[in-house]
């Protein structure tokens, strides 16, 4: 089945976003020599900025070199086969009678299988044959759009994606095209400056997720149970930098903290933000210390209480109680003071990753990683806990849950 999928050019973009995703669009038409089920057919940008992002393309595309792919310096090679051009040709025909023009056109090899890199412009982006039909091969055609509102009615058009790309750096137009793409596009690439170093590309699949958009491509696997509703539901993979991600989700994402100037147990429920992040003073170990726990807990396994034994172990040496480590981290970030925060609610995924010797130093960075009201009075805030040590290693990682009291209604936002 066909996928038009799409790359846009938010009218948030700044020229740093336009030349990326000129060099994404290139490499979508040059990989596979555009043969791929997930790249990018159809490209959108505000009709002021559409001829820069042409020619910007163009740039990328033009010094390619078309030929054997065995022979050193070949860029692209031909099509899989004579009846694969002949499709791509027939497609870019009806394309062109729907109302396209060519743009521009690499001037290298046509003999063969071989299909130039084609650059389409439909100055007329609304006829139907034009988000219809897909030329399976180094083709994309380009679309104006006059306002967020046409784009997106341009983009469903298109019957369903794979993956579509937008480069924006602003949270709130990403936001605007997740909502209505959320059912239109198995994965969305969110492209800007802050990721487009890291980024793994508009065509390439994310681990772990299964390679299909809405009604095409199915994962193959066997429907029972929850499995089989969770099938009938239009689901969406977002990819994106971790400020663009915080701001979408409402949930933490590592590497969008913010340093608070307050003590954030000292803050009502919603003056809460997620992303708001304490970091806390030091404490280094002591022996006392870890006899003194042995003592209160009870609990004298030999890697903490028996040198000799320790020495033999998989640390080397003696080492802390990981619930010391807890304990300390907590002594470290709680604010003492009666305030907003009122009860510990839970803790989750637990990890103790780095032995804790004498001598080392702990400090904890503490996050608000998700919030949800609980009742009138309170809600839940649950935070991402790291134990650092001397060297900035993780010793340990958690989310603990907090009951935080809300504010009177007559105060709240």
């Amino acid at each position: 089945t066909d996928s038009l999928n799409a790359a846009l050019l938010g009218e948030e973009a700044g020229e740093e976003e336009l030349q990326r995703l000129a060099q994404e669009i290139a490499q979508e038409l040059a990989i596979k020599t555009g043969q791929r089920c997930t790249a990018i057919r159809r490209v959108f940008a505000p009709k002021g900025r559409l001829e820069a992002l042409l020619e910007a393309t163009r740039r990328h595309l033009e010094g390619l070199r078309l030929g054997d792919p065995r022979e050193e310096g070949v860029d692209l090679g031909p099509l899989a086969s004579l009846e694969q051009k002949e499709e791509v040709a027939r497609a870019v025909e009806a394309l062109l009678a729907g109302g396209a023009r060519i743009h521009w056109q690499h001037p290298g090899r046509r003999d063969g299988a071989f299909f130039p890199p084609t650059l389409l412009l439909a100055e007329e982006p609304h006829g139907e044959a034009l988000h219809r039909v897909e030329p399976f091969g180094p083709v994309a055609t380009f679309f104006p759009y006059r306002d967020r509102e046409e784009a997106l009615r341009l983009l469903r058009m298109g019957g369903g994606m794979l993956a579509a790309t937008l480069a924006t750096p602003d949270p709130e137009e990403a936001r605007f095209y997740l909502l209505g793409l959320s059912g239109e596009v198995g994965r969305l690439h969110v492209l800007n400056q802050r990721d487009a170093h890291s980024s793994t590309g508009h065509g390439s699949p994310l681990p772990r997720l299964l390679h299909g958009g809405p009604g095409r491509a199915g994962g193959g696997e066997e429907l029972g149970g929850l499995l089989s509703v969770k099938r009938h539901l239009a689901r969406l993979a977002l990819q994106a930098d971790p400020h663009t991600l915080q701001a979408l989700t409402g949930e933490y994402a590592r590497g969008a903290e913010r340093p608070t100037q307050v003590h954030p147990f000292r803050k009502h429920y919603e003056e809460l933000e997620v992303g708001e992040t304490l970091l806390t003073h030091r404490r280094t170990v002591t022996e006392a210390d870890i006899a003194l726990f042995a003592h209160l807990s009870w609990d004298h396994f030999y890697a903490h209480t028996d040198e000799l034994a320790a020495k033999e172990s998989l640390f080397g040496k003696r080492v802390a109680h990981g619930y010391f480590v807890l304990s300390a981290a907590a002594g470290l970030f709680v604010d003492p003071a009666p305030g907003p925060v009122l009860a510990n609610y839970g803790l989750e995924g637990l990890r103790f990753t780095e032995p804790v010797g004498i001598g080392d130093t702990l400090q904890a960075r503490l996050t608000v990683k998700a919030k949800r009201p609980r009742d009138e009075r309170t809600g839940v805030v649950e935070w991402a806990v790291e134990v650092l040590n001397q060297e900035g290693k993780t010793v340990a990682s958690y989310t603990i849950l907090t009951l935080v009291a809300r504010k009177a209604q007559g105060n709240r936002p």
